[in-house]
């Protein structure tokens, strides 16, 4: 597969292709006219001796100091190398090629005014498969300067390549960093949620809940396109339960964390796509400053860099997230509960045991969502000392943050979804003659291809990672989208 560049129709699948199944890159032939176009454009400014930031001066704080045409060289590759003040850990490889993905894309669409060569030189790279080595703090996303600079500084070194005027500032002035990490872990949660809805699911047949909650009428009532997407899902993972059988169900209402799982995962639902949405805009938007108008044949000074609405969403998806593994850890302690469940004491294989079966994985999932909580805590609008670069760079987005927030939000998450998939098998297994529907079967023997079903006198399973890593690898998410099979049903 190779996905091909021109600065304006980059998607989030091509990227997730790109950073994670090393997928090749080629710039569309049209990409190169145009940045041939906006280079003139930035060659003729310089001619005339004009005074642009970046081109013919400093940047920042010293944006009034002129540049003489024989230090062009020198401030490129200090520039470069007075951003590099990231700090560790490294950012993981997949992030690393979806950030170079994101520049290339950005240099090619002409608007920074670079070369057609410095575009192909990063697109060289990644399809080298190399992966320079980025620290992954040290940027309040006023442009993810520090990542950045950690890039260009590796992509450059011990090559031949010089960078011409404004080159330097263009590899650095920008959120690819920011918007890469963000677009991955805002896929990521894409599938989380396909696997949160089989998780609950699995949780409603376990629990031998009340199915009047996914009844037409319900969405009808409440069409909210998340809200009906979700109960069209779980009663399509549920076809053919007996949950759905003339037997009335147990409770006239269930608790708050079942009744309303479709309206918390449809509200869910719904801000993803609009995140989603915005992203994709995000992965094709300048984001660099000054820009050039190819079509008018000006250089103007701007504001791309505030990555404003990339942090903005991805706190508000942060915030939902959290309330949605909230709710799925409730879940898990009402199955868990005898009095709630109706079932033995943690899920026991009978009632009067001593020992805590399921129990003390109640506990840990509650840590788990306190985890998720914490991080969910919006970034953007933190401030930043009004004394930076004598004052003019007084705001902060902390893009980079609220992406990397995502991305641990996203991997707790996969150990909650874990908790929730092996309590609701143990629940569905000890209501044998219960007949579950075609998608929770496929789940619950998913859960028992790693974690066997807890018997009498056995210790609860010591290590879920076999199971966290069939759910972070999609396996669970299939079952949704109809990519997995359906096991007979037992």
């Amino acid at each position: 597969m190779t996905v091909v560049i021109d600065g304006g129709s980059l998607t989030t699948e091509q990227l997730v292709a790109v950073a994670r199944g090393g997928a090749d890159v080629a710039i569309a032939p049209a990409a190169f006219e145009r940045m041939s176009t906006g280079r003139a454009v930035v060659e003729a400014a310089l001619a005339r001796g004009e005074e642009v930031y970046g081109l013919t001066t400093g940047v920042g704080e010293r944006k009034s100091v002129r540049l003489d045409p024989g230090e062009i060289d020198a401030y490129n590759r200090l520039l470069i190398l007075n951003h590099r003040v990231g700090q560790r850990p490294f950012a993981e490889p997949d992030v690393v090629r979806a950030t170079m993905l994101r520049l290339a894309n950005g240099l090619v669409a002409g608007t920074v005014g670079v070369r057609p060569e410095l575009a192909s030189l990063v697109v060289a790279a990644l399809n080298a498969n190399a992966t320079p080595a980025m620290r992954t703090r040290g940027s309040i996303g006023q442009a993810d300067l520090a990542p950045m600079a950690d890039l260009a500084h590796r992509l450059l070194e011990g090559s031949a390549f010089r960078l011409a005027a404004g080159e330097g500032l263009a590899l650095i002035d920008n959120n690819a960093f920011s918007t890469g990490m963000g677009a991955l872990a805002v896929w990521d949660c894409g599938r989380l949620l396909d696997s949160l809805d089989v998780a609950g699911a699995l949780s409603l047949e376990a629990f031998w809940g009340n199915l009047s909650i996914l009844d037409a009428s319900v969405a009808e009532s409440r069409p909210f396109p998340g809200v009906v997407a979700t109960i069209e899902r779980v009663r399509d993972l549920l076809e053919g339960s007996d949950l759905w059988g003339t037997e009335p169900p147990r409770n006239l209402q269930d608790p708050l964390s079942f009744r309303t799982w479709p309206q918390v995962h449809g509200t869910a639902r719904d801000a993803l796509a609009y995140v989603g949405a915005q992203l994709e805009l995000e992965l094709n938007a300048s984001q660099g400053n000054p820009v050039v108008d190819i079509e008018r044949g000006t250089i103007r000074g701007a504001g791309n860099f505030d990555a404003f609405a990339l942090a903005a969403v991805l706190d508000h998806l942060r915030v939902v997230m959290a309330t949605v593994l909230t709710s799925a850890a409730e879940r898990c302690l009402k199955l868990v509960h005898a009095p709630f469940s109706g079932l033995p004491h943690g899920l026991a294989v009978r009632d009067g045991l001593a020992e805590d079966a399921f129990n003390m994985f109640g506990v840990s999932v509650q840590a788990l969502a306190a985890d998720a909580r914490a991080l969910a805590a919006p970034v953007s609008y933190e401030v930043v000392s009004t004394t930076q670069a004598a004052g003019i760079e007084d705001r902060a987005t902390m893009a980079p943050l609220a992406a990397r927030r995502l991305a641990e939000m996203v991997s707790i998450a996969h150990g909650i979804v874990a908790i929730e998939l092996c309590i609701g098998a143990q629940g569905a297994d000890l209501r044998p003659a219960r007949r579950l529907g075609s998608g929770t079967a496929r789940a619950r023997d998913l859960v028992r291809d790693v974690v066997d079903v807890l018997g009498e006198g056995e210790a609860a399973p010591q290590d879920l990672e076999p199971l966290v890593e069939l759910v972070r690898n999609g396996a669970f998410s299939a079952i949704v989208d109809g990519t997995g099979e359906n096991d007979e049903n037992g």
